[in-house]
């Protein structure tokens, strides 16, 4: 008997705004991730200067190759597939009073392809893809005002998608709002810590409420669907660096600031940890007088989440982020990446542990993968013998996970084919089975070739995740 349930959904994951490209195509508007040259860890410009290289604004120009990129999809076996809607395609400045129809069309051929190719599209309402006029005008997420506008934007996709899409998440790593602001909410912190930890909470609370809006809208437009939320749990996979009882309290504060928006948004209520956090920064939210009541009215159903790494808490020493979720002092008994990323798989057996006990719900795992540098050999061949392990141990640990009784629906690859890396904005940095041809300047044909993990991915799925147990044995 497979350890893997029946149905369990097999797939990748991408964002528009990594993989399209296709940035002024047929009305579309800028989104805040067209003004990171070096991604969303480096400089952010005011507005897209002409001449520069963006490497969002042609990716790898999956807006009009889909088709063909789908059809690798198929042949490992996906039967479901996760990307975002660019909302600016949607709206392209996010005040219109009409949506943008050729965008939704793109988004109706898309979904429509999905399914054709015997797959369930997986959408991310909101990718790190805020359109930029909303920044400008109202500085993200601190501003109500896109509460509505965010709702306005739920509706059209409910009403237009709702039939075709039945697994939605909205908002991609909610909780980065903590480590990458400009991309998780479209906000500009300033001023001291206090100050900067208020913009943060408060950007986070409305973004509560729209998800609740949305949850509400959802079960009027789409009551078969499923509406969960997505966070980063790599930014919850710390370890204290020693026994040293300040190191573990302070691993486990660190790890509640990132189980604060799953608290809120399933179990529907600020824990009260949350408040102290509040108390000790001098400020209270600024709240509607319903915001409280809508929260707890309208949870989600599942817990979308990305794993990455881990990473360890010493007492005193500074903590910083970046799209991979938190970074401490090194773990001694974990190998790294080319980038300085952790590897783990226990890590990922561990959360979703923690996930069950805590929430009881289901949870989807809708990215995890390896960036790493590939060379191309003289015959085209590509071998990544280290995607490979880091996939099969992965799926190995959840496996295990679901022994343990973890309530998991599915998993999808990040990065199934190369796209742009979110936090640098290279294509050096590697997640895909298939490779594309561009450079971190932009050069290159775009061709498509598969590697040496896109059988290993391939066999995991027609096996159900059984192969990688009986490699074990």
């Amino acid at each position: 008997m497979s350890v893997f349930p029946k149905g369990f959904l097999w797939g990748g994951a991408i964002a528009a705004n990594q993989a399209e490209g296709a940035w002024q195509a047929d009305g579309k508007g800028p989104s805040i991730s067209d003004v990171t040259p070096h991604g969303l860890g480096g400089e952010i410009d005011k507005k897209p200067i002409p001449g520069k290289y963006y490497p969002n604004h042609e990716a790898i120009d999956f807006y009009h190759r889909y088709q063909g990129d789908l059809q690798y999809m198929q042949e490992m076996g996906f039967n479901c597939f996760r990307t975002s809607i660019a909302w600016s395609r949607i709206f392209p400045n996010g005040e219109e009073a009409e949506p943008n129809e050729a965008g939704l069309k793109y988004y109706d051929d898309l979904f429509a392809t999905i399914h054709k190719l015997g797959m369930e599209p997986v959408v991310t309402i909101s990718h790190y893809e805020t359109p930029l006029a909303l920044h400008d005008k109202y500085g993200g997420w601190t501003d109500r005002h896109m509460i509505d506008l965010y709702e306005k934007y739920c509706r059209v996709l409910f009403k237009r998608y709702g039939n075709i899409v039945h697994y939605w998440m909205t908002f991609n790593e909610m909780n980065n709002t903590h480590t990458i602001p400009f991309a998780a909410a479209a906000i500009d912190v300033t001023g001291d810590v206090d100050h900067k930890t208020q913009q943060m909470y408060q950007a986070e609370h409305n973004m509560y409420v729209a998800n609740a809006k949305a949850v509400r809208l959802a079960k009027q437009l789409m009551p078969d669907a499923h509406m969960g939320i997505m966070l980063s749990l790599s930014q919850a996979a710390v370890y204290p660096a020693t026994p040293a009882p300040k190191d573990v309290f302070g691993a486990m504060q660190l790890q509640r600031r990132t189980f604060i928006s799953a608290d809120v948004q399933l179990r529907g209520e600020y824990p009260g940890y949350a408040k102290r956090i509040f108390k000790e920064h001098h400020f209270e939210l600024e709240m509607g007088p319903d915001d409280l009541q809508l929260i707890h009215d309208n949870p989600s159903e599942y817990l979308g989440f990305s794993y990455y790494r881990s990473s360890t808490y010493a007492d005193g020493t500074p903590i910083y982020g970046d799209t991979g979720g938190v970074v401490g002092r090194p773990n001694p008994y974990l190998k790294s990446t080319d980038w300085g990323w952790q590897i783990d798989p226990l890590g990922l057996r561990w959360i979703c542990n923690l996930v069950q006990d805590r929430y009881n719900c289901p949870m989807f795992i809708v990215e995890n993968g390896l960036g790493m540098k590939d060379k191309v050999e003289a015959d085209g061949s590509i071998h990544d013998p280290e995607r490979a392990d880091y996939l099969k141990q992965h799926v190995q640990a959840i496996g295990e996970a679901i022994k343990d009784g973890c309530n998991i629906m599915g998993y999808t690859w990040w990065g199934p084919i190369d796209i742009v890396s979110a936090g640098t904005g290279q294509m050096s940095k590697r997640y895909g089975f298939v490779y594309v041809d561009r450079d971190d300047e932009g050069h290159g044909s775009l061709a498509r070739s598969k590697k040496d993990s896109f059988e290993t991915y391939k066999q995991i799925i027609a096996s159900n995740g059984e192969c990688v147990f009986e490699q074990g044995k």
